[in-house]
């Protein structure tokens, strides 16, 4: 395990038979480009004392590890968070949205383009572009530009434009879509910033590398708290980012126990869930091999989640090969375990959690239930803000 990053993924960007690079020559050639200049830039000493200024006197990291003691007596067990929500934007984003503007800036690069599900990568990455001086271009769903008003606002307040998405099911796939065909237009000029880690090879290498500061700090923190590592670790799981960001720093502890947690949404019928890892199978779509919610003819099918940045018919390719090794486990949550988490954790400890990590609190809710001597460790990947419109418009105040 020691050589684990370095063994993943393989030259030609591969998790096992997962990953790759599925996409067009013109594409391929730029793709390349962006590889070798994260291999020969990143590693730069220059460019990680840069990242590491900006992540200290910009973001705001580290962010805390909190050991949440009312919902631990209420529930049982020691149930602990990584405050993701405190870094600056209110999400885990920005890690790899500032690596991704400084390797942009590095390239000689004037506009970043990128999708948005529920707008915290969209507004991550507007933010880095005011930081670095670039143009911005965001394509999200009407759907989700809808349901996530605030993401918006800040979005053009920070000088990006925003692009509405009306094809299909108008949310993050039909975005990604865009997102990608926008940046073909230019490649020489433009870059693409995905905003999880999915999407051809170097994506998920790249951004699973900013966010690893995550799982780095949380491990050092909780060991620093508790004088031992959590008996688990779980984060929610659309894309992927945040959870491999976690579960990176907790791969090679082989008594902690990785759980990432899908949405089941509505049902488990087609169109009103996205656990691709649970229900999927194999499949290529936005150029990598992936576990694809996909019909007879691999084409992707319609998801749902109640938590926009969740609603995706895959899953990044380094959860799959994990899925498979038994290095990680799956589960899932539904739209009412979410909102039964986001009512409890903002009543109980006075943190309003995103919907997305509202998935993995009612995860550990459950387990400290059923593990009273245990502890569990949660990427609260973001705070939900963004949500509360929605929530309260579509369910009201309730009571826990």
């Amino acid at each position: 395990m020691n050589d684990y990053f370095k063994d993943f993924p393989n030259n030609e960007g591969f998790y096992g038979e997962y990953g790759g690079s599925f996409i067009p020559p013109v594409l391929q050639t730029e793709m390349e480009k962006i590889t070798d200049a994260y291999f020969s830039i990143s590693k730069s000493h220059e460019f990680i004392s840069e990242l590491r200024s900006i992540r200290k006197h910009f973001q705001g990291r580290p962010t805390p590890t909190y050991y949440c003691k009312n919902l631990s007596n209420r529930c049982g067990g020691r149930i602990y968070l990584k405050r993701e929500d405190l870094n600056h934007t209110g999400a885990h984003k920005l890690n790899h949205c500032m690596g991704e503007g400084l390797l942009a800036k590095y390239l000689g690069k004037k506009k970043l383009i990128a999708e948005t599900g529920a707008g915290q990568h969209g507004v991550a990455l507007a933010t880095a572009a005011a930081y670095f001086g670039l143009e911005c271009e965001i394509h999200m769903g009407e759907v989700d530009i809808a349901k996530e008003h605030p993401n918006v606002v800040k979005m053009k307040i920070l000088g990006a434009k925003v692009i509405p998405v009306s094809r299909g099911l108008k949310t993050l796939k039909e975005a990604v879509d865009s997102a990608f065909e926008a940046y073909l237009e230019d490649p020489i000029n433009s870059i693409y910033c995905i905003g999880s880690v999915v999407g051809p090879h170097p994506f998920p290498m790249m951004v699973r590398d900013f966010q690893h500061v995550v799982g780095i700090e949380a491990r050092e923190q909780f060991l620093d708290m508790t004088g031992e590592l959590p008996d688990t670790v779980t984060a929610c799981v659309g894309g992927g980012s945040n959870a491999m960001g976690m579960f990176s720093g907790f791969l090679q502890d082989e008594n902690v126990r990785l759980v990432g947690v899908e949405p089941t949404g509505r049902s488990l019928k087609i169109g009103d869930h996205a656990a691709s890892l649970s229900y999927g199978s194999k499949g290529v779509m936005h150029g990598f091999r992936t576990y694809l919610l996909q019909d007879e003819e691999g084409n992707p099918q319609p998801v749902y989640s109640i938590a926009s940045g969740l609603d995706y018919p895959g899953s990044g390719p380094e959860h799959c090969m994990l899925k498979d090794e038994g290095k990680v486990e799956y589960t899932t949550a539904n739209d009412e375990d979410c909102l039964n988490a986001f009512y409890t954790l903002s009543r109980v400890e006075g943190i309003i959690p995103a919907l997305e990590s509202a998935h993995a609190v009612s995860y550990a809710m459950k387990y400290a239930a059923e593990n009273p001597r245990k502890s569990i460790l949660v990427n609260l990947s973001g705070r939900g803000d963004k949500d509360i419109d929605f929530v309260i418009d579509n369910y009201g105040i309730r009571e826990i």
